[in-house]
């Protein structure tokens, strides 16, 4: 196997120390400032642009498969409990009826 057909599965490490520190700076940002989540009228929503699209992007890099859907195990956990029913008044015996 030649080496140019070798697909290294790890990504650049220039390129993941810059996302980083971008969504450290980002993070750091959007908790400190308070105009910094707010909203600016050219670029929409800011803490979108501060820390939204750089993990979006780091998580592209490394690839990230989306989460599985729940499987049908939670069906089983669910117990087999007897549906409640409604109470019946309680009737008073013939003599107090009588009274």
């Amino acid at each position: 196997m030649h080496a140019s057909t070798v697909v290294d599965s790890s990504p650049d490490p220039r390129l993941e120390r810059a996302l980083r520190q971008c969504v450290a700076v980002g993070a750091l940002l959007v908790l400190a400032l308070p105009a910094a989540r707010g909203y600016s009228a050219w670029l929409g929503a800011l803490p979108l642009w501060l820390l939204g699209m750089p993990l979006v992007s780091w998580w592209a890099l490394h690839r990230f498969r989306l989460p599985r859907a729940p499987r049908e195990t939670s069906r089983r956990r669910r117990r087999n409990r007897v549906q409640a029913s409604r109470r019946q008044p309680r009737r008073l015996p013939a003599l107090a009826r009588a009274a």
